[in-house]
């Protein structure tokens, strides 16, 4: 399912994967099948995604729920006014307190990849951090380190340091995130650790309702982190991975110039993008997906 078309229920936004519907103080976020690499929705669904980010997001925000309260009313029970399209729905949606979402993006990184690995190459730190010398691509830290984004309504989010982080949102506030970020990091790392995955890094999202902070959005995914398998790491290049590198990796073999229109994509690498992230939640969770 690439996006939803409920009539009579209104839609308050269509992201770059969810189709967010509003209930008056609740919102339902359904999980489409939609994918965007690079900032940009590719054109081609990807079969079982939208479960897949919508079940493995239930599965954290339950797990650690002790480390921060969460959006999630459930997971099962939705507005009667979704009851025609409850196959849509079934599986693939949540049900949420409204917050107002704070406009950063807490990411935390283990690993040294991506944008991180690119500016340490450039400064010998990430995001205002100081790291070792001597790091090789795909390295893994002495320890995690909390590197806050500015989140955008639309194109690329921007890297910025703590203290610009703390410098916009207030320094309390500031702390208060970055702390919570690291221990729901650490707690995970380990848990996927020991079942084959090693989660280089991640974002989450948090959101205020009557001053209370949520952890909101998606939790732990393949689209919001770096899944890779903990048997074939060997740092010094880029690993083999659970979630959509495998698609930015096609992409960058392409050479398509990181801007719309996105190509879309030949069906070998759309089953292998399927493949992985059903088996990503198969080994973090358990079991199949339902």
């Amino acid at each position: 399912m690439r996006e939803t078309n409920f009539a009579g229920v209104k839609l308050l936004t269509r992201g770059k994967v969810r189709d967010i519907y509003e209930f008056g103080d609740r919102l339902v976020l359904v999980a489409t099948d939609r994918l965007s690499a690079f900032d940009v929705v590719l054109p081609t669904p990807i079969p079982d995604k939208g479960r897949v980010l919508n079940q493995l997001s239930l599965f954290w925000f339950e797990k650690l729920s002790d480390v921060v309260p969460n959006h999630v009313i459930s997971g099962t029970e939705f507005p009667k006014e979704l009851d025609p399209y409850a196959d849509e729905v079934r599986g693939r949606s949540m049900l949420v307190r409204r917050t107002d979402p704070i406009r950063f993006e807490c990411v935390v990184r283990g690993y040294l990849a991506g944008s991180g690995w690119k500016e340490y190459q450039q400064s010998s730190s990430v995001c205002g951090i100081s790291l070792p010398p001597g790091l090789v691509e795909s390295a893994r830290l002495p320890e995690p380190i909390f590197t806050p984004a500015t989140k955008a309504e639309s194109g690329h989010d921007e890297n910025i340091s703590f203290q610009e982080m703390a410098r916009r949102l207030g320094n309390e506030r500031s702390e208060q995130l970055r702390e919570i970020s690291l221990e729901l990091y650490r707690r995970a790392a380990e848990f996927a650790e020991q079942r084959g995955i090693l989660i280089a890094d991640t974002k989450f999202e948090f959101g205020l309702l009557d001053g209370e902070l949520l952890w909101i959005d998606e939790a732990l995914t393949p689209d919001s982190s770096r899944f890779w398998p903990a048997d074939s790491y060997t740092p010094g290049g880029s690993q083999p991975s659970f979630d959509k590198q495998f698609v930015r990796d096609y992409l960058e073999r392409i050479r398509w110039p990181k801007q719309p229109p996105a190509p879309e994509l030949p069906s070998d690498v759309v089953a292998a993008t399927q493949a992985k992230y059903r088996e990503v939640y198969r080994r973090l969770t358990g079991s199949e997906l339902a």
